[in-house]
């Protein structure tokens, strides 16, 4: 393999051939990290499209994605990014359009038919308008879903939410609503966590010995040291026996003396061991 990624044709000169066949269609151009990409006017994008297409030198002939992009702070807030690949030439770029909530692009479903579902999809996302389009509608959301959730200012939690209603039988939709049971947070220390208590979480709150599996706080950790030198302390007095019965052998008495041999039992007397030279 001579590359670790697809290899494209150089991006020389293909700025100069765009801008010559494009003209004052053509806001503002763009080479950088080995792409290109250009700023056309809205108005002129289909013309822009079938030059690009049929313009020898360029040959744009694929459509392979349309993205959206969202900048609230401007004017004309959304960007709609169209992704152009030349079969024939090997080479990629990129065109912008820039419009609003209430300006609708021109659609260029009339060149390539799958912009349809791209377009589409930026509306569903963005609530971009694309005029020319013969079914715009949304594609990802589900139905009477309430605003455009790739903008900048849409909620996280979204307005409403779903659930299946027992009662009505039905699946529902309701205003969102967070509960906040579970979500007292302790930010002073991400070690405690918590105050709350679950079930079986109670033997937490009792001192163990140090380096114990429970987290404890400070003062507990103290108490465990402090119950821990007392009772590895050394008695305060030796230990002592004076009688035997201290010593767990029971009282002293007569039973307690060495029993007489059995009169049965004879025991005779052992003979004396010859030195070893003798034998």
């Amino acid at each position: 393999m001579r590359s670790p990624a697809p290899a494209y044709t150089s991006n020389e000169g293909v700025i100069e051939i765009a801008e010559k066949a494009l003209g004052a269609k053509v806001l503002s151009s763009l080479e950088a990290v080995n792409e290109v990409s250009f700023s056309v006017d809205r108005d002129t994008l289909v013309e822009t499209m079938i030059l690009l297409r049929d313009t020898p030198g360029l040959e744009y002939q694929q459509l392979m994605e349309i993205a959206g992009v969202d900048y609230p702070e401007r004017s004309d807030r959304f960007e709609v990014v169209y992704c152009l690949l030349s079969l024939t030439r090997n080479h990629r770029i990129r065109v912008h359009v820039q419009t609003d909530e209430e300006k609708p692009v021109p659609s260029v479903t009339g060149i390539w038919p799958v912009a349809g579902w791209l377009e589409r999809e930026v509306y569903d996302m963005y609530g971009v308008l694309f005029s020319g389009n013969p079914d715009l509608r949304r594609i990802l959301t589900d139905y009477g879903f309430r605003g455009h959730p790739q903008r900048k200012d849409f909620p996280l939690s979204g307005f409403v939410e779903l659930r299946y209603s027992e009662e009505a039988k039905r699946v529902v939709y309701e205003p969102v609503k967070l509960a906040q049971d579970f979500r007292t947070f302790d930010f002073q220390s991400p070690w405690e966590g918590t105050e709350y208590l679950l079930p079986g979480d109670e033997k937490a709150k009792l001192p163990e010995a140090k380096g114990a599996p429970t987290p404890l706080k400070a003062d507990d950790i103290v108490k465990a040291d402090a119950a821990t030198v007392q009772a590895k302390a050394p008695p305060s007095q030796a230990k002592t026996t004076e009688t035997p019965a201290q010593t767990g052998i029971g009282k002293a008495s007569a039973e307690a003396a060495p029993k007489p041999a059995a009169p049965d039992v004879v025991k005779k007397p052992r003979a004396p061991r010859k030195p070893k030279a003798e034998q």
